[in-house]
């Protein structure tokens, strides 16, 4: 339960599109305050921060976003109370149509130095140039299953045939918004039936097909650790959105080894992850070298 001294949160985007001279942001009138702002919003009561950042894009400018790299958190005084305002950087997905209210009444799409002029607070006008310094990534996301049903209480004689628990399943369906808010399209699984069950919701709102991947599952690891490092590596290569789902003995193998890429702090690479919890990798690729690492984020469900 929050207190009068907890921070206000919200989550809101950097929201880019490519133009004739160059990336074009979107930045929103906010007629109630009379200023031009960044499209942002405060998160719900029981909301994830991910997909609060995607609602509110939608609700001001009448555009689904994917999210890209996170950017600076913004901390500041609102009336007197503290305010966290996590942004990220993003893309248009899919647009559902502007329809101006009391809120926002009108969104502009301008070049960079049109967006510094044109928004009101300096500090949104250096969000905006920290997301055109950066370069294009693509997003893969490393998922440590859903909470499983108990060994002692599962009477299967093979653990890899260990379900979901009902925390599980809600986990499942609390996952569908957040991979969906990187625009996750390809689905990897170890062969273990909780891992698969952690991505099967997701896939079926896709209409993906999940790929087995038996080197990824304890027994896999256990046998052969570095064949599931190189597949990792084999994932980390391929320039799609992707989920890895996974298990705990295996993450510190796997994170060992993105530690070696370069190019962001790793300090989001500690392996414990609680059941439902994930690590974004943000690669950036360049030619044909192996992908640069430009940003770590790590969330829980």
């Amino acid at each position: 339960m929050s207190n009068s001294n907890d921070p206000i949160l919200a989550a809101g985007v950097v929201l880019t599109r490519p133009g004739r001279r160059g990336p074009q942001i979107a930045v929103v009138h906010r007629p109630h305050r009379a200023d031009w702002s960044l499209p942002k919003g405060k998160v719900d009561p029981g909301e994830h921060v991910l997909h609060a950042a995607v609602r509110e894009c939608d609700e001001e400018t009448g555009i689904v976003p994917t999210l890209g790299p996170p950017l600076t958190t913004q901390h500041y005084q609102a009336l007197g109370q503290d305010k966290l305002v996590f942004y990220w950087r993003a893309e248009v997905n899919a647009e559902e149509g502007f329809a101006p209210d009391e809120e926002v009444d009108e969104v502009r799409w301008v070049h960079l130095p049109e967006a510094r002029g044109l928004l009101t607070y300096p500090r949104d006008a250096d969000l905006v140039q920290e997301a055109m310094d950066l370069p294009l990534s693509t997003p893969l996301i490393v998922l440590r299953h859903a909470k499983a049903l108990k060994r002692a209480d599962f009477d299967g004689s093979a653990d890899s045939q260990r379900p979901l628990s009902g925390k599980g399943r809600s986990q499942a369906k609390s996952l569908v918004p957040l991979l969906s808010a990187y625009g996750i399209r390809d689905l990897y699984s170890s062969d273990a039936v909780r891992c698969q069950e952690s991505l099967r919701r997701y896939a079926q709102t896709i209409s993906a097909t999940i790929n087995i991947e038996p080197a990824l599952s304890e027994e896999g690891h256990e046998q052969h650790p570095k064949r599931a490092a190189r597949r990792l590596m084999d994932l980390m290569n391929e320039r799609r959105p992707s989920v890895v789902c996974t298990h705990r003995p295996v993450l510190p193998t796997l994170m060992s080894d993105i530690g070696a890429l370069n190019g962001a702090d790793t300090g989001a690479l500690d392996p414990k992850l609680a059941p439902g919890e994930f690590v974004v990798l943000h690669r950036h690729f360049v030619g044909d070298n192996r992908p640069r690492l430009i940003a770590i984020e790590r969330h829980s469900l």
